[in-house]
């Protein structure tokens, strides 16, 4: 841990963790603070050959750049999220609500992560989105009007003398 600076023993398990996902490793963690956990380093060569993965067959592997696969991974996502825009435009256009009330609908549970409450994951979008609707109604309902800025709050009606002692 000194060596490689690194301070924490929870980072230190992550990046070993890491370390074996992309092969450069083998871990067998032990769980037993008594008993120390299995590390194997793996030899690497040089040579004139493709990488290949030893988990896939034989026949070889395509070396494809990470950044591509990330760029794929949120252009999937982007074209998720419009179809999910598109379905929930069309259930408040049946429900005979307005887009924007959709937009909205649809910007906040996405900005959260299609998560109720910020903490569960959400289950029915459209039994959430009725909910949402009926809180809309009862919002309309309870508005209170705004205060009057025109008015002057300190206006009284009776004429003072402040030359007069209390």
């Amino acid at each position: 841990m000194k060596f490689s600076k690194i301070g924490s023993k929870s980072t230190y398990h992550r990046c070993i963790k890491e370390l074996d996902s992309w092969k450069y490793l083998w871990y067998n963690p032990s769980h037993n603070p008594f008993k120390g956990s299995k590390v194997r380093l793996y030899q690497f060569r040089t040579s004139d050959d493709q990488a290949v993965d030893l988990d896939r067959p034989i026949s070889g592997q395509a070396l494809v750049s990470v950044i591509n696969i990330n760029k794929q991974i949120i252009n999937f996502f982007k074209l998720e999220a419009i179809a999910k825009e598109k379905l929930i435009l069309e259930f408040f256009k049946k429900e005979n609500y307005p887009e924007l009330e959709a937009k909205k609908f649809f910007n906040h549970y996405q900005g959260i992560g299609w998560k109720v409450g910020g903490k569960t994951k959400m289950v029915d979008w459209q039994a959430t989105a009725r909910s949402w609707m009926l809180k809309a109604q009862e919002m309309k309902i309870n508005t209170f009007l705004p205060p009057v800025q025109n008015r002057d709050n300190l206006h009284t009606t009776k004429n003072k003398n402040y030359n007069e002692p209390l």
